[in-house]
């Protein structure tokens, strides 16, 4: 960690490290993220050993399709991918390609490109929106969706921070009760939900300015010059405080096609 780094030096270090992918790994000894006890990856790989021809959508840079195919038993006979960020696009098919993965660029609002039934296994980590109908149409009868979905107020604290106050139902948009009402919509039968709400420490400016330029979402056109006061005052209180605490909220869903 480079506590003794000026504010200056930080911010241009954070300022600087590729985005591309889910890889997290430079935040290693700057920031720390309790993680689920349900292990997403780890279960995506038994659930791949067992499935024949399996989808995940909107895999990033295909980091974790790639350890859960790698951790697979058996990997299916058939296995593609979606990603609607050139970048990740690109990354993710140099990544999954050795294993005979198809990656697919498509919007995040697009229908999936894919055939009614090809799937009896679909996966997703993090969908920003999850398409319940396209999900349903693509799964196979007796077909499973499993996925890990941000929650409700993920790390509300370091958005209102730098944006303050958020309204309830921008707060709430992410809420487990209202994504299983959609499922079950699309004719999914929920067979299992479980919510968790983990800690995040930022140990470092450089860890805020790489996770708001990564996650680009959490505070929208984000840049150093926009919010310098915010960034040194924060700076300074991690200084005399310690870590910027924050929640994330997960929820893992295990759904099921009814067979007919």
């Amino acid at each position: 960690m480079t506590g003794r780094a000026s504010f200056e030096e930080l911010v241009a270090e954070g300022a600087a490290v590729p985005t591309e992918g889910w890889d997290f790994s430079w935040f290693e000894g700057r920031a720390t993220e309790q993680r689920p006890s349900w292990g997403y990856a780890v279960s995506a790989a038994e659930r791949l050993s067992r499935a024949r021809a399996a989808l995940d959508i909107q895999t990033g840079g295909g980091e974790v399709l790639d350890f859960a195919l790698g951790r697979a038993t058996r990997p299916p006979a058939r296995t593609a991918a979606t990603e609607g960020w050139p970048p990740n696009v690109a990354k993710a098919t140099a990544l999954l390609a050795p294993r005979g993965t198809v990656v697919v660029a498509t919007g995040e609002d697009d229908p999936l490109p894919f055939a009614d039934g090809a799937f009896d296994l679909v996966l997703s980590r993090h969908p920003v929106t999850p398409h319940w109908r396209e999900i349903a149409r693509v799964l196979r009868p007796g077909g499973t969706y499993f996925a890990q979905h941000v929650g409700p107020a993920s790390v509300v604290e370091i958005v209102e921070y730098f944006l303050g106050p958020q309204p309830e139902e921008v707060k709430q948009g992410r809420d487990p009760r209202r994504e299983r009402a959609g499922a079950e919509a699309a004719g999914l039968d929920v067979v299992a939900l479980r919510a968790e709400r983990l800690r995040i420490e930022f140990h470092d400016i450089a860890a805020v300015v790489h996770f708001l330029r990564k996650v680009i979402w959490m505070v929208p056109g984000f840049t150093v010059e926009a919010y310098e006061p915010r960034l040194r005052a924060l700076h300074e209180r991690i200084g005399r405080a310690g870590p910027f605490v924050a929640h994330s909220t997960r929820h893992l869903f295990d759904a099921r096609k009814p067979e007919r």
